[in-house]
């Protein structure tokens, strides 16, 4: 046990001719570079609060500022400031102290230094208001007006040189709150197709209702939040569409993320676990420093919201009786890892510096090739964070809030993040492509129920043949923040780092890193009932996902974009089409499109079920139609669907102004039977798109199978389906698509069928290039 020797900084014993005192200098060196690894990140927290306080300025600027301030008053001998300099000088607490010349001095760097704060004052509310308009986002395709030419130009002007993570946070605007009267009017528009004439005009006299009477009274107080808060949405949403939920997570909230689609780095299982644990850290420490670019839209000019980086690591969901909190610690320099049903706490610091990688690869070898047994009740104990919420929220407090329990649950959700070496094999089989993709997105769900810590900010998962994957939780942020994380992870795994020819990481081993430390518990009986009838309920949930992943590979953007039209609209169409063909009715469809154009915005829903769409699927159903009928109505599905993305990124959509509604009329007491009614409709397709973010990380043309999966998620109505997919390079699109086996309406396996089956009818419309989709 050399950790525990070391954990040890002097020994002492007491003998007859008094104390004797014996040092460990190994535990004080420890101790003395652990303390410098702290004061260095304080350190570099504060010169970035700094330089993030003053950007678009810096302190070169102001050095430059006071400088040639001084130099010009004194190469001049004139005193623009037309005798304040003097003045504030002179009237200085210390003036008495200083000569005349000395006053003069300080008066002058005064005077500078508050010119060069309203300058950067000035600077940021222009960018603010720069960015508060969004005409640039609606002008026609392919074509930049002189106007948007113009603002663009300006918005690079006051954007300043070099911006870190959290640079452009207090210059972006707030999220707008849209009129009753026009939300009212996108609704109806959205529900149409869905209904009937008599349930259309029965739902168009309710809202017409609520535009009138009790929608003014709540937009009054959404109002007044919106000016007070930082975003009128963002903490209702996290706290009543994540937090309070009180029905298990797993599966109903947290989404994955896959590994490369075909390519194998290395088949063991170690050396892949250290190669990307330090790919993670190295993120982490590059997210510290805030050296993370920030991202931007329409090219490198228009800056998004960085916020939801903040809680990427040292991050663990906490239950609770009616409402979970989220826990949130500055720094650790720990994991925890699960294996066969243990639990060890591993260092990821030594010697003040993070572990190499072939270091990791040796801390994960010890815990594979530990044989020891679990103990009781430890195998299933991550089932709590399975469940249902209040079970977990019961037994943290009664059985874990105390003694080595305690100690040892601190230590998981305290973690950087959570890591499973599973001890089964995942990922694509070409001898059976179907099945290992479907049970790879099983797995990576929710796999055994007990071996994921579903409350953890991500949990990452590493297989038996070195196929890897991320299982994330849903409430502290969204799926890009985790895919700009995951991109980073596989890029600097293959491309940066790499493995011997064997398949170990570079490197050698170090035999004085302290090992891994197994976390004690003492489950009673008790506990151990309430585990396991958390892992009935989260057995019962997995086993009714049906789960269908694939890669669609006819045809990618590269094509969709000579059709002149948007891959997401072409996508988003051919799923109407699809579920139409699947259940030959319509549905309302959730597709998520993002708000962070404003600060701490996150996400806004887009309608995908228009009138239009709808037109457009029937006349493809329609053997007397022509393709010219066709494509008419095809293009104007697309251009409809393009502007409600539209809308939604820019504070325009419909279904998060409804819900902040909603929440106001509860806290004031009131029912809305409009309100009740629309938040209570199931999207019994839900959609969403996993954006590439960092394409310069990966040389698809030289290395063309180092393509990512994509990720997904589970199916939001107990009779529908969940879609996610990524559009990858040129010529790839993936697929995932999750149902319940238990619904006699759905079927993912049929779903994917169709879904091929309309990508191919759609572009057959454009005669562009059969021999392509062959």
């Amino acid at each position: 046990m050399a950790e525990a020797h070391q954990a040890v900084a002097f020994q002492f014993t007491v003998t007859p001719d008094g104390i004797d005192l014996r040092l460990s200098h190994e535990a004080l060196r420890q101790i003395y570079l652990s303390g410098l690894h702290s004061w260095k990140k304080k350190f570099i927290r504060f010169k970035n609060g700094v330089m993030t306080g003053v950007f678009p300025g810096s302190p070169t600027s102001l050095l430059v500022v006071v400088v040639g301030f001084m130099s010009t008053t004194a190469y001049t001998k004139t005193d623009p400031s037309f005798g304040l300099i003097a003045r504030i000088g002179a009237h200085l607490p210390i003036s008495r102290y200083l000569s005349d010349e000395s006053q003069k001095i300080v008066g002058g760097v005064l005077i500078s230094t508050s010119l060069w704060v309203a300058g950067i004052y000035i600077m940021r509310t222009s960018l603010k208001m720069l960015l508060s308009w969004h005409g640039w986002m609606f002008s026609a395709h392919g074509k930049v007006p002189k106007r948007t030419r113009i603002w663009m130009a300006l918005v690079k002007l006051f954007s300043g040189p070099k911006p870190m993570l959290y640079s452009f946070q207090t210059s972006l605007p707030r999220l707008p709150v849209p009129a009753v009267a026009d939300t009212m009017k996108r609704y109806l528009e959205s529900a149409r197709p869905l209904m009937d004439d008599e349930q259309y005009n029965r739902m168009e006299a309710l809202a017409k209702d609520f535009e009138v009477n009790l929608g003014p009274r709540l937009q009054w107080y959404l109002k007044l939040k919106s000016w007070w808060a930082t975003n009128y949405v963002s903490d209702w949403w996290e706290e009543y569409i994540y937090l309070r939920g009180r029905g298990p997570i797993m599966v109903n909230s947290n989404y994955y993320a896959m590994d490369y689609l075909y390519v194998y780095p290395t088949k063991i299982q170690s050396a892949r676990a250290g190669n990307t644990i330090h790919a993670i850290l190295l993120y982490r420490k590059k997210l510290d420093r805030e050296q993370i670019k920030p991202i931007f839209v329409m090219g490198s000019t228009v800056p998004i919201c960085s916020s939801q980086w903040e809680r990427m690591f040292n991050t663990s969901r906490l239950p609770g009786q009616e409402t979970d909190t989220i826990q949130h610690v500055r720094d650790s320099k720990h994991i925890v890892v699960f294996h066969k049903g243990r639990f060890f706490k591993v260092w990821m610091y030594h010697d003040g510096r993070l572990l190499k990688p072939r270091e990791i690869e040796q801390q994960m070898q010890k815990i594979l090739d530990d044989k020891s047994e679990p103990q009781p009740g430890e195998q299933n104990l991550a089932a709590l964070t399975a469940g249902d919420r209040v079970p977990w929220a019961n037994a943290r407090q009664n059985y874990f809030s105390k003694g080595k329990n305690k100690q040892s649950l601190d230590a998981v959700e305290k973690a950087a993040f959570f890591v499973t070496l599973d001890d089964t094999e995942q990922g694509f089989n070409k001898e059976d492509p179907v099945r290992s993709l479907d049970s790879y997105a099983k797995s990576l769900l929710h796999g055994k129920c007990y071996d994921r810590w579903f409350d953890k900010s991500f949990s990452f998962i590493v297989y038996k043949n070195g196929t890897m994957g991320l299982n994330a939780e849903h409430s502290w942020a969204d799926a890009p923040i985790i895919g700009h994380l995951w991109e980073h992870v596989l890029s600097t795994d293959s491309f940066q780092l790499g493995y011997e020819e064997d398949g170990h990481c570079k490197g050698s081993t170090n035999p004085n890193v302290p090992g891994p430390q197994r976390l004690q518990w003492e489950i009673p009986e008790e506990c151990q009932s309430v585990i396991q009838s958390s892992l009935k309920v989260a057995q019962a949930l997995a086993d009714d996902v049906d789960s269908h992943t694939f890669p669609f590979n006819k045809f990618g953007k590269g094509l969709i974009k000579k059709c002149r039209t948007s891959p997401d609209a072409f996508i988003q169409i051919a799923l109407q089409l699809a579920h139409f063909r699947d259940k030959g009715k319509f549905c309302l469809t959730y597709e998520a499109s993002m708000t962070r154009l404003f600060r701490e915005g996150r996400t806004e829903t887009v309608r995908s079920c228009t009138v239009e769409s709808c037109n457009f699927v029937h006349a493809m159903m329609d053997s007397q139609k022509t393709n010219e009928e066709k494509m008419k109505l095809f293009n104007l599905a697309a251009e409809k669907h393009q502007n409600l993305y539209r809308l939604a990124m820019t504070g325009d959509g419909i279904d998060r102004h409804l819900f902040c509604l909603y929440v106001v009329s509860k806290y004031l007491g009131v029912d809305s039977p409009f309100l009740k009614e629309v938040l209570s409709e199931p999207w019994r397709l839900s959609t969403s798109q996993t954006p590439q973010q960092q394409l310069e990380l990966f040389d698809l043309a030289n290395n063309p199978h180092h393509v990512s999966s994509g990720g997904g998620f589970g199916p939001v109505a107990d009779d529908g389906y969940g879609v996610s997919y990524i559009i990858v390079g040129e010529n790839l699109i993936n697929f995932h698509i999750s149902s319940k086996l238990s619904s006699l309406e759905t079927d993912s396996h049929r779903f994917g069928e169709n879904i091929i089956q309309s990508m191919l009818d759609i572009l057959a419309l454009f005669n562009l290039n059969k021999k392509a989709v062959k």
